[in-house]
Order: C-alpha cells, then sequence, then structure tokens
C-alpha cells in the first residue's frame, strides 16, 4: 500500500516539513555525486554504527569526525537508495504538517528529532554490536506517525494498492493504514531478532526495530509536545 495524501487540511504553512524534506533529498543528491570510497567513508562519519556506539561507552575512540552519539541525529539525514529517500519524503510530506501545525515549529521540529535517536536507539538494544550503517530518516517519521494515529484516527489516508496488473485507491481510516504499517514493522522485528538468534548471527538490512521503536514513542511522546493542546 502506498499513501497518496491524507484528507486532513492544515490552516499553516508547515515550514519545517518543508526544510526537513529539502534538506534530505539535498544530501542524498550530494551521496549520488560522490564516488564508492567517498560515499564509504561519508557513511563511517555520519551514519549511526552500533557496534562504534558501543565502543564508545566503553571508553573507546572511532576516530572519526563526529562523536558517535552525534550520529543518531547526523544519520537520520542519510539515505540508502532512491525508494529509501523518495518513499520516507512521501511519508513525510503526507502525515508531518498536520502534526507540526498542532505542536508548533519548534516543538515539532525537537519532537521529530528525539523520535529519530529514541528509534535508532531501540535498533542498538536488540543489535548492539552491529557494524552495519543504520541511516535513514524512517525513525524520525514513524515517531510522527505514532502521533498522528493518536490525534487523529479517523482522518482518511488515500491510498494506492497494487494487485497484480491492476491499480486501485481506496480511502483508509489512518488508524487503519498507520495500524497497519506498525504492525508489519512489529512483525518484521520479531522476525530479524529470531533470525539473529537462529541462523549465525544473521543481520537484516533493514531497522525494523527503529521503525517500530520510532512509532511507539513517538505515540508516547505526542502528547507531551503539545499534540493535543490545540482545541478545533
Amino acid at each position: 500500500m502506498v499513501p497518496l495524501k491524507d484528507e486532513n487540511p492544515i490552516q499553516i504553512t508547515p515550514i519545517v516539513t518543508y526544510v526537513l524534506i529539502t534538506a534530505n533529498i539535498v544530501i542524498f543528491i550530494y551521496q549520488l555525486s560522490l564516488g564508492t570510497s567517498e560515499l564509504q567513508e561519508l557513511l563511517q562519519n555520519f551514519a549511526f554504527i552500533p557496534g562504534q556506539l558501543s565502543e564508545t561507552l566503553q571508553g573507546g575512540s572511532t576516530g572519526d569526525l563526529v562523536p558517535e552519539p552525534l550520529t543518531l541525529v547526523t544519520s537520520q539525514f542519510l539515505h540508502g537508495s532512491i525508494p529509501h529517500v523518495i518513499f520516507n519524503m512521501l511519508y513525510l510530506w503526507i502525515f508531518g504538517n498536520n502534526i507540526e501545525e498542532e505542536m508548533g515549529h519548534i516543538r515539532y521540529l525537537t519532537f521529530y528529532l528525539l523520535c529519530g535517536v529514541l528509534a535508532a536507539l531501540s535498533q542498538y538494544i536488540f543489535d548492539t554490536s552491529s557494524m552495519i550503517p543504520t541511516l535513514g530518516a524512517s525513525g524520525a517519521i514513524a515517531g510522527v506517525m505514532g502521533a498522528y494515529i493518536f490525534r487523529f484516527p479517523q482522518a482518511k489516508v488515500l491510498t494506492l494498492i497494487p494487485l497484480g496488473f491492476f491499480w486501485f485507491t481506496v480511502r483508509i481510516p489512518a488508524i487503519f493504514f498507520l495500524g497497519f504499517w506498525f504492525l508489519q514493522q512489529a512483525f518484521n522485528s520479531v522476525l530479524t531478532l529470531d533470525a539473529q538468534l537462529n541462523a549465525g548471527g544473521a543481520e537484516s538490512m533493514v531497522a525494523y526495530w527503529a521503525h517500530a521503536g520510532g512509532f511507539v514513542f513517538g505515540a508516547l511522546l505526542g502528547p507531551l509536545f503539545g499534540l493535543f493542546s490545540r482545541r478545533d
């Protein structure tokens, strides 16, 4: 299922959402301009690598340009592929503006970045020794979605559903669209954990724990950031 838009109009200009989308796209275009070795160096320095955070917490030094804890933020602006950045920005475009209107610009930005940090730490807890770079805005956006499902459960999401050669659109209440998305991430999180325990430490290339964790933290933190303070 691919969301196309939500039927939930706003009365503000969502400046922070626009800036976040622009920053992610500009940085990804910069990534595309790099050679293989330069890109690897960029990811080494600015992507979040769980094993390096563990090394830092034990008093070691990674020698990277930025301290490993700071990569919990910088990694949110890096992406691994064109579909990765396109789908992340699509979800942010659809769900971010309403949450920004509810919280206000500054609180929304703080909430977004904090959800991204907590999402990455959710992934870290289950794989503290991984040396696979974790990157992308998915965890932060999952936090936005977690807030959205509680604030606007009945808002309709126009959704594209491919069925073989046929494509059609339906209007799905956010509680079902986002609830199904969360269940997918939670289910895949358990599957990847089972694979790690029973397949010789095999690691997933998708940070499902970050997605599920970001969603949960977004739902929990939303009210603290004024999610329900504005009354229609």
